[in-house]
């Protein structure tokens, strides 16, 4: 069950690293869009236990949307990889390769944040507030929620820009 919760986790970072992403063309280079990898010494899991390793990749789809493609290895060892497509407009969207959550719905809250709230059934499950440095080398996502078993969640997750 653990393990499920963790990679419902990655997913959500992937998720809320694609809704930072600034899509219009005549801004500065989107900080979000890259190669992000957790950096698992930095980074904290409440329960727990935290993946062994996770790399989010971000790239535009469209000029309004971005893809967000997460790949890693859980606690026990296992491959994960999820994904999805979204805009930062507050809206639904699915989420592939996720047990842990079916949807994620993004909110841009400031030029370098975004909210997203990850949805199981149509109830919201977690919620993760993301912000990039204003450096652009790192990206911090804080989660909160609750796990399938009712246990209260708290991650701090740090990724380094590649």
């Amino acid at each position: 069950m653990r393990a499920t919760w963790t990679r419902l986790a990655v997913g959500i970072a992937f998720t809320v690293a694609v809704a930072l992403s600034v899509s219009a063309t005549a801004q500065p280079p989107d900080p979000f869009v890259g190669t992000w990898k957790m950096d698992v010494a930095k980074s904290t899991y409440k329960p727990g236990p935290a993946p062994k390793s996770l790399t989010v990749d971000i790239t535009a789809a469209t000029d309004k949307t971005f893809k967000v493609a997460a790949d890693g290895v859980d606690s026990e060892g296992k491959p994960m990889k999820a994904g999805y497509t979204a805009a930062r407009d507050g809206k639904d969207v699915p989420v592939t390769g996720s047990p842990a959550f079916d949807t994620a719905a993004l909110t841009q809250t400031g030029p370098n944040d975004v909210t997203v709230v990850y949805k199981k059934g149509g109830k919201p499950a977690l919620t993760g507030k993301a912000s990039v440095a204003k450096d652009g080398k790192t990206m911090t996502i804080n989660y909160s929620g609750t796990d399938p078993r009712g246990q209260a969640i708290n991650n701090v997750v740090l990724y380094v820009k590649q």
